[in-house]
């Protein structure tokens, strides 16, 4: 069994695990996942572009977790500021009213997970570990 040999590997994990398992889900309901989303109807290209874009996390996923197996430290600092700039954004999104406010948590889950990586990836130097 394959574990993450950091802290900064492990929260890629659990973002590549998170975005699998979404991704799956939204490719078996895509509605489901859009309403959780704060998307009401989707109808026509909406429900094309919900499948699309689960069908993109779950790519995203397989590579975190890719990057987590081989614990590929660059890639996980490339993705703090393009999950920070992923978080503005969406933010920008929702508060000139383009999405809907549940929007916000996709947000704020990508905020939190490049936070959470730049933290482990610094406790990580500070322990020594580097690749």
């Amino acid at each position: 069994m394959l574990v993450p040999r950091s802290v900064a590997g492990w929260t890629i994990a659990v973002f590549g695990a998170m975005a699998v398992v979404f991704g799956v889900a939204g490719l078996i309901s895509p509605g489901t996942v859009a309403a959780g989303a704060g998307f009401d109807d989707l109808d026509g290209a909406g429900r094309t572009f919900a499948t699309a874009s689960s069908m993109a996390s779950l790519n995203m996923g397989v590579y975190y977790l890719v990057a987590t197996a081989t614990e590929w430290r660059p890639f996980f600092l490339f993705t703090v500021p393009f999950r920070l700039l992923t978080f503005t954004v969406f933010t920008g999104l929702v508060v000139t009213d383009v999405a809907p406010g549940a929007f916000l948590g996709v947000a704020v889950w990508e905020a939190v997970g490049a936070v959470a990586t730049g933290l482990g990836l610094w406790f990580d130097s500070r322990r020594g570990v580097h690749k």
